[in-house]
């Protein structure tokens, strides 16, 4: 598990308009996570696309109107950016606590992570359980839901974008720090008791060792293109989308404004009331669903 890994497996967790609300053009919103943005008084030409962090290179490639789209654009938004230095490995391996594991794992299961970390840069031994609970859970889609090999290191999708974007000397731009996003990671749990924390790591890790597919619906749906946007329907989650999509976009809207941009975001931030859907049509611009082929 190469260093990248850690730092995209623990981020991200969760983690009706003119144009949308037309029957034909509901049908091809809910089967595709492309859109394009447009403004009536503007020249410029912007997409936002939800990605799933588990997927990567080969999702992304089969993808010709993305990349066409990813092409003309001037400038990559992106929820992060791993800026050496500031990555999430050296925030938590420059930690000074240590998790007493014992008390959250048995014995059979703190001698399965320490195999999974064997050859990781990053000290788990630094991670909170909130943390480990993340990197768990994306570690059983990427590996038992997507069947991703031991031993490829391929960048996740977002990753994969950037770096798709680097090639074409397209600018990059991130959102926020990954020092925010684990500090977000932390605090969406905060006060949750001991006993909860060591159900949650323990199902987790069991889920990964029988390698049983049935809780992979939502990478399912995704590969498939079965989403349902829901945008009438309210956030659920306060600090994880609605603070941050709102965050979010005071600096999208100004980089619209002036640039050809490529937003690369988490699927669930374009979905709900407070999603960058319908935030993005409020001030105005005009959002088309766009085919994939």
């Amino acid at each position: 598990m190469n260093t990248r890994e850690i730092i995209t497996l623990l981020l991200l967790l969760w983690t009706s308009t003119s144009v949308l609300g037309q029957n034909n053009r509901d049908t091809l919103l809910n089967n595709t996570v492309l859109f394009k943005v447009t403004a009536e008084n503007s020249t410029k030409t912007s997409y936002i696309f939800g990605t799933h962090h588990a997927f990567g290179k080969s999702f992304f490639d089969s993808l010709t109107t993305a990349n066409k789209a990813l092409s003309a654009s001037e400038i990559l938004i992106k929820e992060n950016l791993n800026i050496p230095g500031h990555t999430a490995e050296e925030i938590i391996n420059s930690r000074k606590k240590v998790v007493k594991w014992r008390t959250y794992l048995d014995q059979n299961d703190l001698t399965f992570i320490k195999n999974l970390f064997a050859k990781s840069p990053t000290d788990f031994n630094k991670m909170t359980p909130a943390e480990m609970y993340a990197f768990l859970n994306r570690h059983f889609k990427q590996y038992i839901c997507l069947n991703k090999s031991s031993n490829d290191t391929s960048l996740s999708l977002d990753d994969y974008i950037g770096f798709k974007a680097k090639e074409q000397q397209i600018a990059l731009y991130g959102l926020e720090t990954s020092a925010e996003q684990i500090a977000l990671i932390n605090e969406d749990i905060a006060g949750m008791p001991k006993r909860t924390h060591k159900r949650r790591l323990k199902n987790s890790i069991a889920k990964i060792r029988s390698e049983n597919n049935k809780d992979c619906g939502e990478t399912d749906w995704y590969a498939q293109m079965k989403m349902d946007y829901q945008l009438h329907s309210p956030c659920s989650n306060t600090l994880i989308l609605t603070d941050r999509n709102n965050k979010w976009m005071k600096k999208i809207k100004e980089l619209l404004e002036t640039k050809n941009c490529f937003i690369a975001v988490g699927l669930s931030h374009l979905m709900y009331d407070c999603g960058l859907i319908n935030q993005l049509q409020q001030l105005g611009y005009t959002i088309t669903p766009m085919g994939l082929e």
